[in-house]
């Protein structure tokens, strides 16, 4: 993604986002290079949950860390988990509440968007 992002790109981050609005292109693009770099698997489990496997790396489990802790600093309302599930492999789920789905909704399509053009 242009780190300019469009209004339509960026339309699915919550008024709930403390992020200051000229930061949020930003972060977005951090996201898609995580995850044209890193994931090879995008799952939907529910509604409310997402599930991506991501390559094992060391340098991988480090900017996941990071950028979630950093995310959930501005949109509370994440869930992150992040767990080892094999040698060369991560799993990071992500569940929100009921009332940001909408939010997910537009992780999920950044996900699958970015990983399939690998």
């Amino acid at each position: 993604m242009d780190i300019h992002g469009s209004a339509a790109e960026a339309a699915w981050v919550p008024d709930a986002c403390t992020l200051p609005t000229a930061a949020r292109p930003l972060r977005l693009a951090e996201f898609d290079r995580l995850f044209r770099d890193a994931v090879r698997d995008v799952t939907r489990l529910s509604a409310r949950h997402l599930r991506l496997r991501l390559a094992g790396t060391e340098q991988t489990e480090q900017t996941v860390r990071d950028l979630t802790a950093r995310e959930s600093a501005c949109c509370s309302f994440f869930t992150f988990d992040l767990s080892r599930s094999g040698p060369d492999a991560l799993t990071l789920d992500i569940r929100v509440p009921a009332a940001h789905v909408a939010v997910l909704d537009g992780l999920t399509a950044q996900a699958a968007t970015a990983a399939g053009g690998r």
